[in-house]
């Protein structure tokens, strides 16, 4: 189970702001958390943390989870001391205007809205266009250029406004739920398998730079060196309206953490984890997923070095990718329960080579 202090940690980590490339306030919140559990822990120079029981140990397990969050970048300050910004990281338009931001600064964080042309003012085709983000502006209420520039910098970076709450008593409601989730999972499993006696050693690793091309995870994976992995990251739930079961699968929330069976997810390894779920009676739900591969920390992890094998396992979300995310704490525990099973189950005498192991 997870207890408060755990529940308090996952709060602090979703109230940092930190897009991808910058996600100092995350990594020092993740690592003063795992320390005092970790056999050894140090950040690496892309941002990485890594936390490690039995760091010997001859066989070597590899947990992800990613902690940069998708956002954006100032470009410029225009002369009304509106701010012109870039996207970092992959972001719906149709969710921006109106959408309180912070702004990283060397000062502390300025608050800030996107603004855009008002619906009143906007001609007939503007109404059915997807807005760009080059027609939008970030407002930090400065009266000119120079008030503006006084507080922000070309090159800051920017977040959605912090905004954590439990909307129930399972279903927690923020930004960047992809993937400070995830790395939430790794880091109690992490810390739960602190408490056991373990045959094999495990790296827990919160990544960076994930939404920008799995940057973290390859680095991370390659200084890990391990022999398998389970990455953490959130997938589509689909019982909202719009979204067709018969093309991702019937996923819920509160449904338990999603497996997927494809190319991303070694099956010698996948079948161990779905063991520890029937002894265990660990609640999951199966899919294939919305692709044959790639996507998440998986994928990097699976083609480091001579190949690692790699499983996935996702935290159902809604409203992926806006400041309006939506995830269940009974799909958190499911998770954290799979990898804590499946790792004491091991012996470190695994190949997990298909069709052999």
């Amino acid at each position: 189970m997870i207890d408060a202090k755990a529940k308090k940690f996952l709060e602090e980590l979703l109230m940092t702001c930190g897009p991808s490339g910058f996600e100092f306030e995350q990594a020092k919140i993740y690592r003063d958390y795992l320390k005092p559990f970790a056999h050894d822990i140090r950040t690496d120079v892309l941002g990485n943390t890594i936390a490690r029981l039995n760091p010997d140990a001859k066989f070597q397990f590899m947990l992800s989870g990613h902690y940069d969050e998708i956002g954006f970048q100032v470009v410029s300050i225009m002369p009304q001391g509106l701010i012109s910004f870039r996207s970092v990281g992959g972001i719906d338009p149709l969710t921006l205007p109106g959408t309180g931001v912070e702004i990283l600064t060397e000062k502390g964080h300025i608050p800030g809205v996107i603004g855009r042309k008002p619906i009143h003012l906007q001609t007939p085709d503007e109404r059915k266009a997807v807005p760009k983000i080059e027609d939008l502006w970030i407002d930090i209420g400065a009266a000119d250029q120079k008030a503006a520039a006084k507080l922000v910098q070309v090159g800051d970076p920017v977040a959605f406004a912090r905004n954590f709450e439990m909307l129930s008593k399972t279903c927690v409601h923020s930004k960047s739920l992809d993937d400070k989730i995830g790395a939430f999972v790794i880091a109690e499993a992490f810390r739960q398998l602190s408490k056991r006696k373990i045959k094999v050693g495990v790296a827990c690793v919160g990544t960076v730079q994930e939404e920008l091309g799995l940057r973290g995870a390859i680095t991370g994976a390659f200084g890990v060196n391990p022999d398998a992995a389970i990455a953490v990251d959130v997938g589509f739930a689909t019982d909202v309206p719009g979204i067709k079961p018969e093309l991702l699968g019937d996923i819920k929330l509160g449904g338990g953490a999603e497996l997927q069976r494809n190319a991303d997810n070694n099956p010698p390894l996948l079948n161990r984890i779905l063991k520890a779920a029937a002894k265990h009676k660990i609640p999951y739900q199966m899919t294939t997923g919305h692709r044959a591969t790639g996507g998440t920390d998986t994928a990097a992890i699976q083609m480091t070095r001579g190949g690692v094998a790699t499983a996935l396992i996702s935290i159902p979300n809604r409203y992926m990718h806006t400041p309006a995310e939506i995830c269940d704490l009974r799909d958190v525990e499911s998770a954290v329960d799979l990898i804590v099973e499946t790792i004491a189950s091991l012996t470190g005498k695994e190949t997990f080579i298909p069709g052999i192991d």
